[in-house]
């Protein structure tokens, strides 16, 4: 039987051109027997029809709050009732504002004041407006209130402009509803996790910057491995190119100075477990330039002073911020004595050490191979998928936690 079968999904849409890739959500959601309610905003109706969505989803379409004919049948009420799940896609700065606020000014807004149904949103908009402080602090407000948020992506926007606020593709948007309505495993219910991932950016000036070739995708799987058991996961991740895992908060950071900062706001409350997979740069430039530094002529060299970065996960561990410690070991060369010399020097429970001069694994490949070490064993898994790898490493943690009990 289709996951979604008899699953009763109200699909919201907000304006904006990312609209268009929700008559693809909604085909995907009806392949899989789920039946679909659509509302739409006034803006939405700017970038796709009524009757179009009404075609796809085989109901018709409402965006009016006071329609005296949809009151005869399913009023805003009974639709907030109906609903086994709110999913708004894309979700405008506009609307998580809205939301954000508690107001009712519309018939989606009111939905998603009446329902007592999980809400999940995919937002879409500009990148300065993604990463403005007002549509940021919303973000938090929403996730605080148990909201779950479906990215943004990264990449090419419509207005030209690069960067965050793409809304995730309907496919992926589809999975994260296929997951929300999976069983549960409840192995970690409880413990909170803390992640690192991806590369961290050290700004040279406002245009140029020093980084790594981490994509992020271990600590992105091992996010979604530790939710997936129940567990719950704050994922503080660098600059990527990487969907959001369903059920994890995420917390953008770029520089190595604030992914210290968000990590010890999220082991505010001691931390069960915390997962250094960041590669973070070791070293920052001491004077960042204000203005863009301007080549000269009769100039072939530059030079810049760098200074040493926190060591993140030495100073948490020093800091008692989590029960657990794990980091991992990117080498080139003496792989595992150079592990385990980090698993000592950092205060560490167990060390994840892979050679990531070899082309097959390692940095910006789904595949890896690892070893994983504490101060007396060793495991060895097989190379896999990073995804199959994650579940394997968590499965190693929580043997280590039963263990080794603190």
């Amino acid at each position: 039987m289709a996951r979604l079968a008899g699953k009763h999904i109200l699909v919201g849409i907000t304006g904006g051109i990312a609209a268009y890739k929700s008559i693809q959500l909604i085909r995907l959601l009806k392949k899989e027997a789920a039946e679909v309610q659509v509302v739409l905003t006034d803006g939405a109706k700017a970038f796709v029809t009524e009757m179009t969505l009404q075609a796809i989803s085989g109901n018709p379409v409402r965006s009016t709050l006071l329609d005296p004919q949809a009151e005869l049948g399913m009023g805003h009420i009974e639709l907030a009732k109906w609903a086994d799940l709110i999913l708004i896609a894309p979700a405008s700065a506009d609307f998580m504002a809205r939301q954000a606020q508690g107001m009712a000014n519309d018939l989606l807004s009111t939905l998603c004041i009446a329902t007592e149904s999980p809400i999940m949103i995919a937002p879409a908009m500009n990148q300065a407006m993604w990463a403005h402080p007002a549509t940021q602090a919303n973000k938090e407000t929403l996730l605080s209130r148990g909201v779950t948020m479906i990215g943004p992506a990264a990449g090419e926007q419509a207005c030209g402009d690069v960067g965050f606020g793409r809304m995730e593709e309907p496919e992926i948007i589809f999975e994260a509803v296929r997951a929300h309505f999976s069983p549960k495993s409840a192995e970690l219910k409880g413990q909170h996790w803390i992640i690192t991932a991806g590369p961290t950016m050290e700004a040279i000036d406002p245009v140029r910057f020093i980084s790594n070739h981490s994509s992020g995708k271990m600590g992105y799987a091992l996010a979604k491995a530790a939710a997936d058991l129940g567990a719950e996961v704050t994922l503080i991740s660098g600059p990527t190119n990487l969907a959001m895992p369903s059920g994890v908060k995420r917390v953008d950071v770029k520089s190595a100075q604030e992914m210290l900062y968000a990590c010890r706001v999220a082991a505010a409350d001691q931390a069960d477990v915390f997962i250094g997979a960041a590669a973070i740069a070791d070293f920052r430039v001491k004077d960042v330039a204000t203005q863009k530094m301007k080549k000269q002529s009769n100039e072939n060299e530059m030079q810049l002073t760098l200074i040493k970065n926190p060591d993140i996960i030495a100073t948490l561990s020093s800091e008692d911020a989590a029960k657990y410690f794990i980091g991992f070991a990117a080498e080139t060369q003496n792989v595992v004595t150079y592990a385990k010399d980090k698993l000592e020097k950092k205060g560490l429970d167990l060390i994840i050490a892979n050679d990531v001069s070899r082309s097959d694994i390692g940095f910006n490949n789904d595949q890896n191979q690892v070893v994983v070490l504490s101060k007396d064993a060793q495991w060895t898994p097989e190379k896999a998928s990073k995804t199959e790898l994650a579940k394997h490493l968590v499965n190693i943690i929580q043997t280590f936690q039963t263990e080794q009990p603190k």
